[in-house]
């Protein structure tokens, strides 16, 4: 579910000599950052150890048996140190937690220092750490090395944990839907599906046929025909669309809302064209703009990866996600290129309602004379992450990037959905991305969230990721 926040379990680490005091309060305040932070939590109960907190390995296992019996009922852990906090306990806790760790070190008062008052948390984050590398425990821990919960600074710790959270979370038993076959011209595409399935991702392959079938068989006096087109004639503007393309879109919309649900799917790729153009006139692109509005994340042109990133970034910004093309430099600006799609683009991503027309650039080939169905319109400005996967030796390989979409003009005339977007490095980004074997495709989301999804791709779930602009981090 697109902007849903991480549920946390709370552990509170302690060591005897140090003052177990502290614990209580420090119980009492994590609890009341993270609910006005918008996040629901599990905390053991204060009872069931010395101080509700752990510090023997004994009382290691009394809190791994309390995430064993929540289990699936929270996302991350944060791991809070009131005081020094003892390491074996830590790691007999949460050496089976299977989610990500955030480590929070309170910090000491310059003014409290004396036995009876000092924390030494600092160094028990470095001993934390220590032992957790030597037990291959993955954990987060973000600068600076001590932080108060009540701090601005953690809020923003928490943010990017809870973004870290979510993108593995939702990268476990995705489910793929791969609507007609790879187009002969888009080798671009390829992608091994084995290597996917050792990941945990499925792709469910449907033959267009099929989908034809399926629309032929839908009745427009039919309640699920009537919603959908409803629901399309508030979405964007169709006055200038064919009666029986407006048909033909709605049942199409119903074929595809209908196999998302049966397979229950994440996302699709759709192979979307020439056939549809062909076939039933129409292109698909307005179905794909309103599925991506409503967080079901739709690729164009059967590009499976770009699908399992769309919904990789979703997770992370909390916001709608688009496939697009790299496709124009603008003039001679070297770190500006245009974005652009036919017209899948999310309504939320738009600065104004799209209108429907015909797509002016197939509509040219050889048996096409209207395919109604693109959404033509603008990108909004504002900042967005990019990335794409493909398929490498049974690896997945991805790159994460942030750039911004500009108010600089596009022409009138020029078709479909586009942005002016403001990289920094392009030309190196471009040839980075391009001498790694990357497709034309691109997926962005509102926001930089790059460094969540590079932390999650990439530590967390052990996948390659190039980060072209790393130093302007």
């Amino acid at each position: 579910m697109i902007g849903k926040k991480s549920t946390f379990a709370l552990y509170f680490g302690n060591r005897g000599f140090f003052p177990a005091s502290l614990m209580e309060s420090a119980r009492r305040e994590m609890v009341d950052v993270i609910v006005r932070l918008g996040h629901d939590y599990i905390i053991l109960d204060a009872a069931a150890t010395r101080n509700g907190a752990v510090e023997t390995a004994a009382e290691g296992a009394i809190y791994a048996q309390f995430l064993k019996e929540n289990e699936g009922k929270f996302d991350g852990v944060i791991l809070s140190l009131p005081n020094f906090g003892d390491e074996n306990g830590a790691v007999a806790a949460l050496r089976d937690a299977n989610v990500p760790i955030l480590i929070q070190a309170y910090p000491d008062e310059l003014d409290k220092m004396a036995p009876a008052l000092r924390r030494d948390s600092f160094c028990g984050k470095m001993s934390i750490m220590d032992v957790f590398v030597q037990n291959d425990i993955l954990f987060t821990a973000l600068p600076p090395h001590t932080i108060s919960p009540a701090s601005r600074g953690f809020a923003d710790q928490v943010d990017h944990f809870d973004r870290v959270c979510r993108v593995v979370k939702g990268m476990e038993r995705l489910n793929i839907g791969a609507i007609g076959a790879r187009t002969t011209a888009f080798k671009t595409v390829r992608i091994d599906e084995v290597a996917l399935q050792k990941h945990n991702i499925t792709v469910e392959t449907f033959d267009l046929s099929e989908v034809f079938a399926r629309m032929s068989g839908i009745a427009e006096s039919s309640a699920a025909f009537k919603d959908k087109a409803q629901r399309l004639r508030d979405y964007s503007d169709f006055t200038s669309t064919p009666d029986d393309k407006f048909a033909a879109l709605t049942k199409l919309g119903v074929v595809l809302d209908g196999v998302v649900e049966e397979y229950n799917l994440d996302a699709v790729a759709i192979r979307c064209w020439l056939e549809m153009q062909k076939q039933i006139g129409i292109s698909p692109c307005v179905l794909m703009s309103e599925m991506n509005d409503r967080g079901m994340h739709a690729s164009c042109e059967v590009d499976i990866g770009n699908a399992i990133v769309m919904h990789a970034l979703s997770q992370a910004s909390g916001n709608v996600s688009a496939c697009l093309d790299w496709n124009n430099n603008y003039g001679d600006e070297e770190d500006k290129c245009i974005l652009f799609h036919c017209g899948p683009v999310p309504q939320s991503m738009m600065t104004a309602t799209g209108c429907v027309t015909g797509h002016l650039i197939l509509d040219n080939a050889p048996d096409i004379t209207s395919s109604f169905g693109c959404n033509v319109g603008r990108i909004k400005p504002g900042p967005f992450t990019f990335s794409s996967l493909l398929t490498v030796d049974g690896t997945l390989q991805f790159y994460v990037g942030e750039g911004e979409f500009t108010a600089d003009a596009i022409p009138d005339d020029f078709f479909g959905c586009a942005g002016v977007a403001e990289i920094e490095g392009l030309q190196d980004v471009l040839l980075g991305i391009g001498r790694l074997g990357h497709r034309h495709h691109t997926s962005v989301t509102s926001g930089n969230v790059g460094s969540a999804v590079c932390e999650a791709l990439e530590y967390y779930l052990g996948h390659d990721v190039f980060v072209p602009q790393e130093e302007c981090w």
